[in-house]
């Protein structure tokens, strides 16, 4: 029965048998499909083979996700024989219920077996209706023939041209190591039921999942206290007593799930008596707590020594209930430590203290025998309590779970939270010079300026008239960071032929000696003269002394009123200006519980097996955190809350999984990534918790792999409605950016520099957030040519095109009646609007506002994540996958290949980021009535209501007038802003955020 509105339908059977549901593939516009495909379901035994239907049910394929009863057969499993004495059946569909409009007839072949079964060949295709009802799974499919169709074309071109060139043993450049790669004819066939089982076993690995953490503001009474092992009794009692009852004490940790330690202060000792054979002491202590042992610095000949160090036992891992902290005597000649006394708590009388309490005071203990039978001289000042990762103390801890770390690897371990240095454009507006000199005499100078800041390094064009005054009127743009260590350092030089230039004077000033400028007024030029240069320019050198000095004339200034972009503009987390003054108040606050890890993949070799050491990254704005260093686990538990100030709702979040590589050492050894996850803090619902566990993917030279799994708990919280409702009319970026705009290959040029001063920054703090790091947060590589980024791009404007497409063929078919209904519905619309045209924008206004209640049940409930299938990750091809991991430049082939090959990288690059800008831009079009942002769909879905309204109330031709006389209105009554609808527009959020 046709049921698509085009007379064809999109046929699949899907069966049903003991709660076990499969499906076919979808035959798509075609009255007479044909599947021959198999469909397997398990039973236990033949009495309840014999007990039980099989319902097989066809069904239309209705886009997005609907679908349309065609009629069904329910076969009684009594009716089921054996292998091998199976027949084909031919029924006719039933309908549902009376009014069902249903015709058409359906073979079937079935059986069953208690063996496994061979997988013979397919069947050849045939003309009749035929379905075996054993066949699970469907093929993906796009919305369009047409997309389709160009898909397998590009397809199959870039594989004819890859088994042209590839060779049978490629050399992984980053790995160094020969890898065989797999043939590049089509495997050969298998199963269907393999290849969608394991295609959907890849979607769900994919997929986001929901977690149910128990989180601060969901603990039951006790529920926290009295889970895990180890500290029982009063100290239970009493967290069970603080959680309990109406005075709850709330937590700003309220996005984790509480986690108890064991705190031990060691404050410091006094009296402490000499040792016999030396006649001093180098006392230190060490706290035991069953198998876990810390211990104190040392020092050398002090009986009052001071140390204030915190010892932290998680209370999953206690295995005593005796806690003992032994001052001793390091001796150096010895072969042990002499022992000097102890003190000895028992864990259920420690107590626990929660913030805002004030800090526990420590007490002075007199140190007990060996025996503990009786006291001896010196006493030592100690603080023990309970308490939860919420503890001052907690950060600069010794831990527990990272006894295995010595040395300086000890701070690599501990969370730490950095900031971004603060970046100025310097730009440097090279005007003129006068008296410039040539060495030569006679000859006029070919002078050009360079100036370098730092390792960045720009020249001027040379100067049109080769005369002793050369004028140029150049920009030169920099980016500088605060504090400024840098000088800027000028040098006028003449190019004397192609392969040398002679300096012919320098300039050195240091970057606090120029102002700072906050909007577009024009800054004061100055003269500077340059120093000597080469003879004559040291004092004792008198024989060639210049009798002039050239001078350079100079317009410089710190660019504080734009925002200096750091990372790539659809994955931005600020758009702030330099300027302090030019801030406006914060519009929300940020809140990630970053609560662990589950199935991370070992990263290292250790002891014969497998290990990870994993921390976790976050960086919104300039603040970057960093999670402390679970050792060997593959499961690690941070339950770590961060909170940051949110300026824009339109930006985003980046987290990142790495596995610890400086645990014993500080050597050249790199932290592996482990994934990425972002989120757009626009499809974030305000004051809602999200938990999830998001997957960690990455891309390898062997294909694309989950590398585990991240579990967060996020909150968005808007401080005020109107003001964040009132960004969504305002430009993304510093009005600056749109005043006096930076070309495209600036843009670029400045974000590399601004990367790698900020990688080079935060390398310098301790313990240093490292270069690998910092690049694969801010996406350093984002800008190289990828043969899968270019295909997925175009396959993302596609399936935008694909829409488009649709309502040609549609319209062409309602001209052709096709379905005669269809077309006289459309002629009826057509006369009303033609008689009427004052309906045509309210009508259409009104019809989208209706598209935008009706996908208000189809907005997405989760974050978007990292999406293999957008990114072209699971189709890709090995020697795509070797070219994307190939260095740059290239290490393939002759030196002549290797320049054309950089060279199409290059360009192909741009065209890439071109592409995928006209995706941004359809997907933004597409984000207005899908909820994706919510805010901004209830912004849009509200001004079509209203214009529909005002539209129809007044006059069309009133409204064409307005709008024509818009349209064409004098530029001087025009601004250099964006307008509101266009600001508006830039704001929606793409699908580039989850892409790989």
């Amino acid at each position: 029965m046709p049921r698509d509105g085009e007379g064809s339908a999109s046929a699949f059977v899907e069966v049903d048998f003991d709660n076990q549901l499969a499906r076919t593939k979808t035959i798509h516009k075609h009255l007479n499909p044909v599947w021959n495909q198999k469909l397997e379901f398990h039973f236990q035994d033949l009495e309840t083979l014999r007990r039980r239907s099989i319902d097989v049910s066809v069904y239309n394929e209705a886009k997005p996700s609907g679908r349309n009863f065609l009629g069904k057969v329910r076969i009684h499993g009594s009716n089921v024989v054996r292998r091998g004495e199976e027949v084909v059946h031919r029924f006719p569909l039933e309908k549902k219920w009376f009014f069902s409009p249903v015709k058409g007839d359906i073979r079937l072949k079935f059986y069953f077996s208690t063996e496994p079964e061979p997988s013979p060949p397919p069947p050849p295709q045939t003309n009749t209706n035929s379905s075996t009802a054993c066949t699970t799974g469907t093929s993906p499919t796009s919305t369009n023939i047409e997309v389709d169709k160009i898909k397998e074309s590009i397809e199959e071109e870039v594989k004819v041209v890859t088994t042209q060139f590839i060779n049978k043993q490629v050399v992984h450049s980053q790995q160094g190591v020969p890898v065989i790669e797999e043939d590049t004819r089509r495997p050969p066939p298998v199963t269907m039921m393999h290849s969608q089982q394991q295609h959907s076993m890849h979607q769900e690995e994919f997929k986001l999942k929901d977690m149910h953490p128990n989180l601060g503001e969901r603990w039951p009474a006790g529920g926290a206290a009295s889970s895990g092992g180890g500290v029982t009794g009063r100290t239970g009692g009493v967290v069970e007593r603080w959680f309990s009852g109406a005075d709850k004490m709330t937590s700003t940790y309220d996005l984790v799930e509480q986690m108890y330690y064991l705190y031990v202060r060691v404050v410091k000792a006094k009296d402490l008596p000499p040792s016999a054979i030396t006649g001093s002491i180098d006392p230190y202590v060490e706290v035991k707590l069953g198998n876990y042992r810390g211990t104190t610095k040392h020092f050398d000949k002090k009986a009052n020594p001071e140390w204030n160090q915190v010892f932290c036992f998680s209370k999953d891992r206690i295995q005593s209930s005796v806690l003992e902290v032994y001052v001793k005597d390091r001796e150096m000649v010895a072969a042990r430590d002499d022992y000097i006394g102890k003190v000895t708590f028992d864990l259920t009388e420690v107590p626990t203290r929660v913030p805002p309490d004030s800090p526990l005071a420590p007490q002075w203990y007199r140190l007990e025998d060996r025996r503990g039978e009786g006291k001896v001289r010196g006493e030592v000042m100690l603080a023990v309590w309970m308490g939860t990762q919420a503890d001052e103390a907690f950060p600069e801890a010794w831990h527990s779970d990272a006894a295995s770390v010595h040395g300086e690897g000890v701070q690599s371990v501990r969370s730490k939270v950095y900031v971004s240095p603060k970046l100025w454009y310097l730009r440097v507006n090279v005007i003129e010079a006068q008296d410039v000199q040539a060495s030569e005499k006679g000859r006029s100078p070919d002078a050009f300026v360079k100036v370098q800041v730092g390792n960045q390094v720009l020249k001027t064009r040379g100067s049109a008239s080769r005369t002793a005054s050369p004028l140029w009127n150049e920009d030169l743009v920099f980016v500088a960071a605060e504090p400024f260590e840098e000088q800027l350092v000028l040098t006028v030089e003449d190019h004397v032929h192609a392969t040398k230039d002679e300096v012919l004077g320098r300039l050195a000033l240091p970057l606090t000696a120029f102002e700072k400028r906050l909007d577009h007024r024009p800054v004061h030029s100055k003269w500077y003269n340059l120093e000597k240069f080469g003879f004559g320019a040291l004092e004792l050198d008198k024989r060639k002394e210049l009798r002039f000095s050239s001078r350079v004339h100079l317009r410089v200034c710190l660019e504080g009123a734009y925002h200096v972009l750091d990372e790539s503009t659809v994955y931005m987390s600020d758009n702030r200006p330099t300027a302090r003054q030019l801030w406006k108040p914060p519009i929300g606050v940020l809140e990630v519980g970053i609560l662990g890890a589950h199935a991370l993949l070992p990263m290292k070799a250790r002891d014969g097996r497998g290990a990870t050491d994993a921390y976790c990254v976050a960086r919104y704005g300039q603040k970057w955190v960093r999670t402390r260093t679970i050792i060997d686990s593959t499961s690690p538990k941070w339950n770590e809350q961060y909170t940051w100030e949110v300026y824009d709702p339109c930006t985003v979040i980046t987290l990142g999984v790495f596995d610890n590589a400086h645990l014993s050492t500080q050597g050249s050894a790199r932290d592996l990534r482990i994934g990425k996850v972002r989120v757009r803090l626009s499809t974030l619902e305000t004051d809602r918790i999200y938990t999830h566990s998001y997957p960690l993917i990455v891309l390898h030279p062997s294909g694309v792999k989950k590398m585990g799994e991240l579990q967060l708990a996020v909150r968005f919280t808007c401080l005020s409605l109107m003001n964040t409702l009132h960004l969504y009319g305002l430009p993304p970026l510093p009005k600056m950016h749109y005043l006096h705009p930076f070309t495209v290959n600036q843009l670029d040029s400045l974000r590399y520099q601004a990367m790698s001063i900020v990688a080079a920054r935060l390398a310098r703090a301790e313990p240093p957030l490292r270069k690998e790091v910092v690049e694969y947060m801010l996406d350093v590589d984002s800008h190289m040519w990828s043969m899968r980024r270019s295909k997925a791009n175009f396959f993302r404007v596609m399936s935008l095109l694909s829409a488009a497409i649709s309502v040609f063929k549609w319209f062409a078919e309602v001209c052709q009646w096709r379905n005669p209904i269809t077309t006289v519905l459309v002629h009826v619309l057509f006369l009303i609007l033609i008689w009427y045209p004052e309906l045509i924008l309210p009508t259409t206004f009104l019809y989208m506002f209706l598209i935008g209640l009706w996908n208000y049940r189809f907005r997405p409930r989760h974050p978007p994540h990292m999406d293999t299938k957008l990114s072209w990750a699971e189709a890709v091809h090995p020697d795509e996958l070797d070219e994307e991991f190939d260095t740059f430049p290239t290490t393939k082939g002759h030196d002549v290949v290797r320049m054309r090959y950089d060279r199409l990288r290059s360009v192909a690059g741009r065209i890439q980021t071109v592409v995928g800008d006209m995706a941004t831009q359809g997907e933004r079009v597409q984000s207005l009535l899908s909820w994706r942002d919510p805010r901004a769909t209830c912004l849009f879905v509200l001004f079509c209501l209203c214009a529909a309204v005002v539209l129809y109330v007044t006059p069309f031709r009133v409204v064409a007038l307005i709008v024509g006389l818009y349209m064409l209105r004098h530029p001087r009554f025009r601004s250099k802003l964006p307008s509101v609808p266009s600001n508006f527009f830039k704001r929606m959020p793409p699908r580039i955020d989850s892409m790989l």
